[in-house]
């Protein structure tokens, strides 16, 4: 895998080579545990760009937490407009256009800055974590995390962080050949103080709209229906989810398997009884995310994740019926 990143940013070029600084053994699995927690208890409000291929996405984000509670509001300044109101793990998202609000809880789902779960143990089995040299995010001085896969069933990351406070500044995924496949960053960015008040709920005052609430269950894991032979190796299931994402729709079911930095979701779903073309089937990339869809007895699996192509396929061709 290449040993180095170059990545634009506001039309200028950054190159950090590797080897740049020497780490202390643990500092770097460290430096990842600070940003994990600083995420959450931050308060926080700025601005960032996520960029992926030829898409890019200007969002601002406002946060608070003290450690016992989130509340988080993230505003979409671009293309079709969006909110996205939280608290703890309550999602709301608002879409002014089709005056509809989406209700729906997520205890697993993590986005930029808060990109990594409270636990990283079992991590340095799969990826060589080590400090990496400085540079400037946002204007500030940042320090940069090197973490790079030991095998071919990952993806890599560089990480810039705010070192006073840990807060992650910006966030790059690298594919197997050290291209960079999505990138977060903030533009500009406040931290600590009274960042703001809490998030406010969009105007819904006209009575039009229209509200939908996800229903949705935990799923357990000894009462499932599908096995799943072709395990990746350090890959842990998470709890699962039954899900209805239509009212009067078929409840299907969401998987998750994550290495405590890359996921791979399996969604499973009865195909439609009523005659018709049937969805299409193959792998197709949306991004830095691989997906892959496949039939199997009546049901239609969409297999998606940020790790590479090889892996997903491996691991999706393992997934069959119980009792097969």
């Amino acid at each position: 895998m290449t040993r180095f990143f170059a990545a634009c940013l506001a039309g200028s070029v950054l190159a950090l080579p590797v080897f740049a600084e020497q780490s202390v053994p643990g500092e770097g699995l460290k430096l990842l545990e600070r940003i994990a927690t600083a995420a959450q208890q931050l308060n926080y409000t700025g601005v960032f760009v996520y960029q992926s291929g030829n898409r890019s996405e200007t969002s601002r984000i406002t946060h608070l937490g003290d450690g016992a509670n989130e509340f988080e509001r993230l505003e979409v300044l671009d293309g079709s407009p969006r909110e996205i109101i939280r608290q703890n793990d309550e999602v709301r998202c608002y879409l002014p256009e089709n005056h509809l609000v989406i209700v729906e809880r997520r205890s697993s789902q993590r986005s930029f800055p808060s990109l990594l779960p409270g636990c990283l143990a079992g991590l340095t089995e799969h990826y060589a974590i080590r400090k990496g040299p400085t540079g400037r995010v946002a204007g500030m001085e940042s320090q940069s995390i090197l973490v790079e896969p030991k095998d071919d069933y990952r993806y890599g990351h560089q990480l810039w962080i705010e070192p006073k406070t840990g807060l992650l500044l910006k966030a790059v995924l690298l594919n197997e050949r050290g291209e960079a496949v999505e990138t977060f960053a903030f533009t500009e960015v406040r931290i600590g103080g009274r960042a703001a008040t809490a998030p406010q709920t969009p105007n819904m005052q006209d009575g039009s709209w229209r509200m939908h609430i996800v229903q949705s269950s935990e799923a357990k894991r000894d009462d499932g229906q599908w096995l799943f032979r072709n395990s990746l190796p350090g890959f842990r299931r998470q709890p699962g989810i039954k899900r209805q994402m239509h009212p009067g729709g078929p409840e299907g079911t969401h998987v998750i398997f994550s290495d405590g930095l890359a996921a791979v979701s399996v969604f499973i779903e009865p195909l439609p009884a009523k005659a018709g073309p049937e969805p299409s089937e193959g792998p197709l990339a949306i991004g830095a995310i691989n997906v892959l869809r496949r039939h199997v007895g009546g049901y239609q699996l969409v297999v998606m994740g940020d790790v590479p192509a090889v892996a997903l396929r491996q691991f999706a061709e393992g997934i069959e019926p119980r009792g097969k």
